[in-house]
């Protein structure tokens, strides 16, 4: 049974869409560099996204609503699914655009992130959100940062209208296995979602080459240095799309003048703990989402038990924030230090110490690998040594051609020693007389470490975005 609430006041629609939108992870902003406009307002520049807080403590940057939380599909896992008994509400473009641009007036936001449940269907909801950007983008004449959700079996050509008025678009996978979508979400299916996720990587492509760029995204610097990296020129030779893979309806003659198609890329994000899918699983697929497609982000999302299902975890069941917590700092890994899942983990091994970072837990079961040499490893080498990031590996390569550097210089250099100090040695030498065993280094780390991992498993408590609580807006 759903309940409709007649003549809903827009602070009611707000309650209502605002709160059903935290469950939707997409906080970050990156790729899309849109500078102030004459005669528009707001900018997408990155130093331009402010943050706020979701209900359940993610940081968010955006006003994170949805259309509507009515929906006609059944997904197991969703607050809003259509036989759920709660409050329902839907926006009009117009009410969506009136918000944005009060808030982004009063300094609360710089952009919006819209979702939206499948109402009547999924034609008519993407059309809704494709009117909702185009009057905001020429009626409105909001120039900041927009990220919407693509509605999987959506036409073609709505994509492409869409895309070209957005920074982000995303299509959420929500589970790694054909299987679980099945048996939690039996109205979607892998084809329904890969097969737009293949053209809105086409149309990127092709945008980008007519604007006389690569055709793939702009990475982090430091992987064209890294021989392993799953973004190096071998994988993405692996990658299916190609120009002409844009959605119908797109002009394969774009001109360099022409606003570019989704800049800021395409991302897609996972549930965790809903199914029975293990780390190793869930790192293979977000692995190979990256290569095929040229996602921007993979977003992982912990399963909040909403729902009594006896096909999802009991509702007493914790939220898995520190397992969320190490899957990004895998992913971290893979994107940017040019590990690859099977590096990380395995078969036998196919889950991450929850109470070790990811790179901590790989330099411990290959001990064979360490210490390695400060002022002799290659920058590869030193990328692999917990503790030493991308900046720090960079700074030593450059900073001991000058002299031998030792532990104080590691420190003033922004090495993270209480984690290296157990895989390094500078001049010959370790930090301390320190054993190389497995068990005696796990027990040091997990020590050093329990603090953090009890604050991530024991987050506080954040109010959703603190909009009502300043007195009320008018619009």
């Amino acid at each position: 049974m759903i309940t409709v609430k007649k003549e809903q006041s827009l602070q009611e629609k707000l309650h209502i869409l605002a709160d059903a939108a935290k469950y939707d992870v997409a906080c970050t902003s990156s790729g899309s560099d849109r500078r102030g406009k004459t005669g528009f307002l707001g900018n997408a520049a990155a130093a331009g996204i402010c943050h706020s807080f979701s209900g359940d403590g993610r940081c968010i940057s955006l006003l994170k609503i949805l259309y509507s939380n009515e929906c006609i599909y059944d997904c197991r896992y969703c607050v809003s699914r259509r036989s759920n008994d709660r409050p329902r509400a839907t926006f009009t473009p117009v009410e969506i655009c009136r918000l944005t641009m009060e808030f982004y007036r009063r300094n609360y936001i710089e952009g919006l992130f819209l979702s939206s449940g499948v109402c009547q269907s999924p034609e008519y909801t993407m059309e809704k959100i494709y009117e909702t950007v185009r009057l905001l983008r020429t009626r409105f004449h909001f120039n900041g940062y927009i990220h919407v959700k693509a509605i999987p079996n959506a036409p073609e050509e709505l994509l492409t209208l869409t895309g070209f008025l957005v920074d982000r678009m995303s299509i959420n996978m929500e589970l790694p296995t054909e299987e679980s979508l099945k048996k939690l979400a039996p109205h979607k299916s892998f084809r329904s979602i890969f097969q737009p996720m293949k053209q809105i990587a086409g149309g990127i492509m092709t945008s980008r080459l007519s604007s006389g760029k690569s055709p793939t995204l702009d990475r982090h610097r430091s992987n064209q240095y890294l021989s392993g990296s799953i973004f190096n020129r071998k994988a993405l030779e692996d990658s299916t799309v190609s120009p002409s893979d844009a959605p119908r309806g797109f002009d394969l003659s774009l001109k360099k003048e022409q606003t570019p198609f989704i800049p800021a890329g395409q991302s897609t994000q996972m549930i965790i703990g809903a199914a029975p899918e293990n780390d190793f699983l869930l790192l293979q697929t977000a692995q190979t989402l990256y290569r095929r497609f040229d996602l921007k982000r993979v977003f992982y999302s912990a399963y909040i038990p909403v729902n009594e299902d006896p096909m999802l975890p009991p509702p007493d069941t914790a939220v898995p924030l520190l397992r969320e917590h190490r899957l990004y700092q895998a992913d971290w890994l893979l994107r940017f230090y040019g590990f690859q899942a099977e590096e990380l983990l395995s078969p036998d091994r196919p889950n991450f110490n929850p109470l070790l970072d990811p790179k901590c837990d790989w330099a411990l079961r290959h001990l064979e690998h360490f210490p390695i040499e400060i002022n002799q490893a290659p920058f590869e080498t030193l990328m692999r040594v917990p503790g030493i990031g991308s900046k720090s590996a960079l700074r030593i390569v450059n900073a001991r051609r000058f002299g031998a550097l030792d532990f104080t210089h590691l420190k003033k250099i922004g090495v993270v020693l209480k984690r290296a100090k157990y895989f390094i040695t500078c001049s010959g030498a370790m930090m301390y007389r320190i054993p190389m065993e497995e068990k005696f280094i796990t027990r040091q780390l997990t020590g050093e470490e329990y603090q953090a991992n009890w604050d991530i498993s024991h987050p506080q408590t954040y109010h959703q975005m603190t909009l009502f609580e300043t007195g009320g807006f008018s619009v």
